[in-house]
């Protein structure tokens, strides 16, 4: 029987010939320099006809005075890997006056500067009318090195965000003491004995003992004075001379601080199962309770080598199930080059899902969240896999339009420099992808349509999204590689929403593990307020939801780390409303297993 190629592709996304769906969803592997070239392969994503809102995002950088340069190596050519991983970037309410600051990590350059002239990490501060100042100096955050991560938490619980940044080297933790920060790394304990190439990390309360302890992730064994560079070795990617690695180099341990409440933290790894063995080049951290049993999992997205799973075990320790829940691979059962990663109930189900982004050759990876311990990839089953060129780094789920299903948009950037001058048909410099959530558990890329900000070619790596304005639209900040930020403010068409902070009480003070149930109309949507995440950065720890055409929120159920549970009814929609810990109605009964939502 002769077949008929595109009648054969409908059936297969219509649910028809599973095992051909199996074939032609399969990424291409990530490849990393082998020397050897392989073939792209051709993904089919669906048609769909469902309207979308217009998305009109526009960058808005310049104009708000967002101006300082980010430096990571040499864009003309890279002698090692250490030049490739770029920085990630902070939203935080540093000084207490209700609006985001913005804080960008910063790099350097094998050949260093003069003194006085490196490059540093810059504070922004909001002026509350779409314009920032650069308040670096007065906040004590000015920091020069190959500035990498960083992650928000409040670590002593005293009202004031804290700033805990990830070096090639070593780490810093800033302690906030009124809108000025201190280094208080070594008084807390986390000098470092050893040279690590630390990179994402979060704040979470591990032990559910109100204080939030710290998880840092690390890439590689890396000692630059004994590396070759790349002018004396012959690591090939796809026929094209590059820098090495990671392969070939020793994978480096995560690590695991407890937070001891004195100010200080305990390196407990080896104790809760963490440094042990080692086992990937781990760059962004994520942390969420993805099995909803009331204790924050940690997953880390590796490199070149299989992801990892973390579950927590709710007696202080974690086991490593990266194989068993399906997050370790895609769904052929091979390693990835994974760069971000961010958590999100795209479907609506109850449980929360992770998007991964990977390295040139493969598509985005989405685990869907079975709900019973393990994961599914339906990268592809939900129109993510139109794209295998992209080299893609933050990521994140945000509602766009506020009809409460959550949107995702990831930027991109390649690592080698020497594709713009290559026969490859890749750029170095590449735009973000938007993708419209159609509430049937499949996405529409909208990004030709999503307005000139997703249309400029940046080297961007770190992303974060939040509410920099307090208008109800979510804006994305963008660290771009050798080049100035991107703010991308949506001027589209939105709907009504709700945003919500949470104060602990005898949970942490930011609330930081706290999960939202929100009810409005049929509607169910859960959140989690979460440090760390996208690539190596922090989104917003306030946490939003779109209503759609509702005028409140019925009920928003808190399920706080410390065992609590409480409601608050009735809220009105378009606020943001603060949510302290022991002032709603007591919550009885257990929380729902799994949520059934309707179709948009």
């Amino acid at each position: 029987m002769q077949s008929n190629p595109g009648m054969l592709r409908r059936l297969v996304w219509i649910g028809l010939f599973p095992c051909l769906l199996v074939v032609l969803e399969a990424p291409a592997r990530m490849a990393r320099p082998t020397g050897l070239v392989t073939g792209s392969l051709e993904i089919v994503t669906p048609s769909f006809s469902s309207p979308v809102p217009k998305i009109e995002f526009v960058d808005l950088a310049a104009k708000a005075g967002l101006t300082a340069r980010h430096i990571t190596g040499n864009d003309e050519g890279r002698e090692y890997i250490i030049e490739s991983t770029g920085s990630g970037l902070a939203l935080i309410d540093y000084n207490n006056d209700g609006f985001l600051d913005i804080f960008f990590v910063n790099g350097t350059t094998l050949e260093g500067f003069p003194k006085g002239e490196e490059p540093i990490n810059h504070l922004y501060r909001n002026n509350r009318d779409g314009t920032f100042t650069d308040v670096t100096a007065e906040a004590n955050l000015a920091r020069s090195g190959w500035g990498q991560g960083c992650c928000v938490g409040d670590f002593d619980n005293d009202g004031w965000e804290d700033l805990f940044v990830t070096y090639y080297g070593q780490n810093v933790l800033y302690h906030n003491a009124g809108a000025r920060f201190e280094d208080v790394t070594e008084k807390a304990g986390l000098l470092q004995k050893s040279l690590l190439w630390n990179t994402g990390c979060c704040f979470l309360d591990y032990d559910r003992d109100g204080k939030v302890d710290l998880f840092v992730a690390n890439y590689v064994d890396f000692d630059i004075s004994k590396t070759m560079a790349k002018r004396t070795q012959n690591c090939l990617w796809r026929g094209v001379p590059v820098f090495c690695g990671p392969r070939g180099l020793k994978p480096a341990a995560n690590l695991l601080y407890h937070n001891d409440g004195n100010g200080a933290f305990t390196d407990v790894s080896q104790k809760a199962g963490i440094g042990d063995p080692v086992r990937g080049y781990g760059l962004t951290a994520l942390v969420a309770d993805f099995d909803n049993d009331g204790w924050p999992d940690i997953y880390v997205a590796c490199d070149s080598s299989a992801n990892l799973y973390y579950q927590n075990q709710g007696d202080g320790t974690y086991q490593e199930t990266g194989l068993f829940t399906g997050t370790a691979y895609n769904r052929d059962g091979k390693e990835q080059g994974a760069m971000g990663a961010e958590a999100g109930d795209y479907d609506g189900d109850g449980f929360l899902d992770i998007i991964k982004t990977n390295f040139d050759g493969d598509v985005p990876s989405l685990f869907h969240n079975n709900g019973d311990g393990t994961f599914s990839d339906l990268s592809n089953a939900a129109g993510l896999g139109l794209y295998n060129f992209y080299l893609s780094w933050g990521t994140g789920f945000l509602d766009v339009d506020n009809d409460g299903w959550k949107d995702l948009f990831i930027v991109n950037a390649h690592v080698y420099p020497e594709m713009e001058k290559s026969q490859l048909k890749r750029s170095y410099r590449q735009r973000a992808l938007l993708y419209y959530n159609l509430g049937n558990g499949t996405f529409r890329d909208v990004t030709n349509q999503a307005g000139p900000g997703f249309q400029a070619a940046r080297s961007s790596h770190g992303a974060a999204v939040g509410d920099l304005d307090n208008d109800g639209a979510l804006e994305i900040v963008i660290s771009n590689v050798n080049d100035t930020p991107t703010l991308l403010k949506n001027h589209g068409d939105r709907q009504n929403w709700l945003q919500v902070k949470t104060v602990g009480s005898q949970s942490n003070r930011a609330g930081i593990g706290a999960r939202l149930i929100l009810y409005s109309g049929t509607r169910r949507q859960i959140e989690e307020v979460r440090s760390g995440g996208s690539y190596i950065s922090q989104n917003d720890l306030r946490r939003h939801f779109g209503l759609g055409s509702a005028s409140k929120a019925d009920r928003l159920e808190v399920y706080w780390p410390s065992g609590r549970r409480e409601s608050f009814r009735d809220l009105k929609a378009n606020q943001l409303v603060l949510i302290k810990e022991g002032s709603g109605e007591k919550l009885e009964g257990q929380e729902p297993a799994k949520i059934k939502q309707p179709q948009k």
